[in-house]
């Protein structure tokens, strides 16, 4: 063995020093299919099941139902692979990579972005994990009151914050641990429910509209690929250069595709079989899956849940603490991650014992709201990375003096722009502090607020596109100036 790979020694009990600096040759290990482990332990989620219902909420087939499911899963983990690639060819974060498509400090907004939709996200999954783990004690006659919930809480932030503590190596070894368990288990809990499914009822629901299909496919997306965009490359970056890209994107594809593919097409089978199960599911989306189950796999399905929750919340708390550290927080990685875990605490502590509205309302709230900036950031970003034929210049991501410059005001406009028109052109009717958007809905001739493009959520698609579509138009000139400068010395910000 050769003295890199010594030094690229995986040390998973070790606290990871890197943060947002580009990752020595020394420490860069692994091949592509080591990607399989993070990406499927954070998408093998029961939450995944929950998703069946979701999406028949649109009032689709199932039918429809399957396409939007099996299309939007495999398009937005097809962008998160692409976005990968960057991470091999720069050895950085993805905030820190976003630096030479806006520039040192313009990708300050992005950044933001990523560290609120992160942390959000993080803070979903806890509250999930909590109030599935109430419901399987309430089922189990053991009690489901706001003591198991404190219980339950403190497990799970705990978990998770020491993952993203760590970080990368525990959370390499921790995937690879939840995706042997949770997947096993999740085998088992199908065959136990599969008698609930009634084909005569599922085949039977009608079919919905133009509108519908997309709304229901927008949400696909946002809920999956689009989520995590944003953090795909932090943890390609720690391969070696001559690592293949297309093996990147398969393996970060089909890792983060296949799960949820087998998962959402059950889960359609299940809620499309039941009225009562799918209502169910959309205030508690986990614990309503409990309710299907024999007494004697309630506590093997609550370890799986509370598993794949935490498989998804440790990869994000890891890149949160990495885009603080990007908008220029100084402090160690480690202790960024414990700044966003108190704020995830504070965060589900607020939903689960004092909030008292729906869940699945402000989830597709939070969803498409977000969803909205971070597809127009994710347009550019791919733009920006096909136009590349060079890797980056490391040391310039971190000076403004650098060939990626302080402000590029395409990019940071493009976003404000392509943001202002997605909310125009999205809805969140019953999420009360969301009824300002939609405005442009009655301008651009789609009906309004209550008309049949109302709930399509064009915005997250208008902004992908208008993303991709200026910077491949208008950034080549820039980019290639950019890869033909001179080297400029490194420089704090």
């Amino acid at each position: 063995m050769t003295h890199a790979a010594d030094a690229a020694e995986v040390r998973p009990l070790q606290i990871e020093m890197n943060g947002i600096n580009v990752i020595s040759e020394s420490e860069r290990k692994g091949r592509p299919r080591d990607l399989f482990w993070p990406w499927f332990a954070a998408n093998i989620s029961v939450l995944g099941l929950s998703y069946g219902a979701f999406v028949l909420g649109f009032g689709i087939s199932f039918w429809q139902a399957l396409i939007v499911g099996a299309v939007g899963i495999v398009l937005s983990f097809l962008a998160c692979g692409f976005i990968s690639v960057a991470g091999k060819r720069g050895s950085a974060p993805t905030m820190v990579l976003s630096r030479a498509a806006f520039g040192v400090n313009g990708n300050k907004l992005p950044a933001a972005i990523s560290w609120v939709l992160t942390v959000g996200w993080e803070t979903v999954l806890v509250i999930l994990a909590t109030l599935a783990t109430a419901t399987v004690f309430k089922q189990l006659g053991w009690g489901g009151g706001n003591g198991t919930k404190v219980v339950a809480l403190i497990i799970v932030v705990g978990l998770t914050i020491f993952g993203g503590v760590m970080g990368f190596d525990l959370i390499m070894r921790l995937q690879t641990v939840i995706t042997i368990v949770t997947g096993v288990a999740t085998v088992v809990f199908i065959a136990l429910v599969a008698d609930h499914i009634h084909w005569h009822t599922v085949s039977g629901i009608h079919s919905g509209s133009a509108q519908a299909v997309i709304g229901a496919l927008v949400f696909v997306m946002t809920g999956f690929g689009l989520g995590w965009v944003n953090v795909a490359a932090d943890y390609s970056r720690y391969l070696p250069r001559r690592s293949s890209g297309a093996g990147v994107v398969w393996w970060t594809t089909f890792a983060s595709s296949i799960a949820p593919i087998f998962l959402v097409v059950f889960g359609l089978l299940l809620a499309g079989s039941s009225s009562s199960l799918n209502s169910a599911i959309q205030a508690d989306p986990i614990g309503a899956l409990a309710t299907l189950l024999p007494t004697w796999f309630l506590v093997p399905f609550a370890i799986v849940a509370v598993l794949g929750l935490i498989g998804g919340s440790v990869l994000d708390i890891y890149s949160s603490g990495l885009a603080l550290l990007t908008l220029g927080v100084r402090v160690p990685r480690y202790v960024a991650a414990l700044i966003d875990g108190t704020v995830m605490t504070l965060g589900t502590i607020y939903v689960v014992f004092f909030a008292h509205s729906d869940f699945i309302v402000q989830f597709q709230g939070f969803l498409i709201t977000l969803g909205v900036p971070i597809a127009a950031w994710c347009g550019i970003m791919l733009a920006d990375i096909a136009l590349r034929r060079r890797d980056y210049a490391e040391p310039e991501l971190f000076t403004a003096r650098g060939r990626y410059g302080d402000i590029r005001w395409l990019p940071v406009l493009t976003v404000v722009v392509a943001t202002g028109l997605g909310w125009g052109l999205v809805t969140n009717g019953l999420a009360s502090w969301l009824t300002w958007q939609g405005y442009l809905l009655g301008p651009f001739g789609l009906g309004g607020k209550t008309g049949a493009w109302a709930f399509a959520n064009l915005g997250v698609l208008i902004a992908l596109a208008l993303g991709f579509i200026v910077t491949f138009a208008f950034s080549r000139a820039t980019v290639r100036a950019e890869e033909a400068a001179p080297i400029v010395a490194p420089a704090a910000v």
